[in-house]
């Protein structure tokens, strides 16, 4: 008997509940929310003794590209834009590779040969070395490769005895001498030659020398100095992409450094050529190719 008065109790709330003024659906939660009450708990409730449990607010993460996804990310870029290209990404500190698209393949560079001639340069003479009557090679490579002056480079190899000289002072530096040919020192001539990987392999070995702080110090930084202090700005990777820029008819480039959140430091080269598409529109399909590098994470 004490088992059936306790059933007619609960039987006449639950009629009062959804006969009253008050509907079931205001007083009682979701089925799928709902608790049933403990044997222990009183057999007469109120509507106001059932609480509806409220979820806290989620927080938004940053959106972010599986490094599984990172290949289909960049290549949609570049079927968008057409043409030949050549990248690789590398993480600094061992050498793992991120993403690789013709990474051995021989490209005009444009002004990224500037990085193989200040790396020369750098490794062949002393930083106080006077180039000029009132400018040290310290002073000689800042304008080099932040303004990306012409007449700087091509005096620069011309100092360290050329072409060939240039290519065996950077053999010795652990540089593959196949994959590079100098033609000048700036990289307005279009028989230069160099693949991303040389690019990326002389950034390495530069990160590395005695002379790091003035060869990094020399790369324009994204929306702030030189050749970049225009390109991405206000995005996220403002500040934290130290790089030299390259342009010619038909070339764009950029190699250097991401400070990257997850990675480290990490080392990229990008070439673009023979595109029918404007520089501006290169220029634009390379600063996204680094943004999507910027938000790569690994996989959960």
């Amino acid at each position: 008997m004490p088992k059936k008065r306790h059933l007619l109790n609960w039987f006449s709330i639950l009629t009062v509940a959804t006969t009253g003024s008050v509907s079931a659906q205001t007083i009682l939660p979701e089925l799928n929310n709902f608790e049933p009450i403990p044997q222990s708990a009183p057999t007469s409730i109120t509507p106001q003794s059932i609480l509806i449990p409220v979820p806290p607010p989620q927080q938004s993460q940053p959106m972010g590209t599986c490094n599984a996804f990172l290949a289909p990310a960049i290549e949609e870029v570049i079927k968008r834009y057409g043409g030949g290209w050549g990248i690789l990404v590398e993480r600094l500190s061992d050498g793992e590779v991120l993403y690789h698209y013709n990474a051995d393949r021989g490209f005009i560079p444009a002004s990224n040969m500037k990085i193989l001639t200040t790396a020369a340069a750098l490794q062949r003479l002393s930083p106080e070395t006077n180039i000029s009557a009132n400018k040290s090679l310290k002073e000689w490579v800042e304008v080099t490769n932040l303004r990306s002056n012409n007449y700087y480079a091509d005096t620069l190899l011309k100092r360290i005895g050329g072409g060939a000289t240039a290519k065996q002072i950077l053999a010795n530096m652990g540089i593959n001498p196949n994959g590079f040919h100098f033609a000048d020192g700036s990289g307005l001539s279009r028989r230069n030659l160099a693949t991303p990987r040389i690019l990326v392999d002389t950034l390495r070995v530069m990160y590395s020398s005695p002379q790091r702080d003035l060869f990094f110090a020399s790369l324009p930084t994204a929306g702030m100095s030189g050749t970049l202090r225009n390109r991405m700005k206000q995005t996220p990777v403002q500040g934290i992409v130290h790089a030299k820029t390259g342009t010619l008819t038909g070339v764009r480039a950029l190699s250097g450094y991401l400070d990257h959140r997850e990675y480290g430091t990490l080392i990229f080269s990008i070439l673009a050529n023979d595109s029918r598409q404007s520089g501006t529109a290169l220029v634009r399909a390379i600063d996204e190719i680094v943004l999507i590098l910027n938000t790569t994470s690994r996989c959960q």
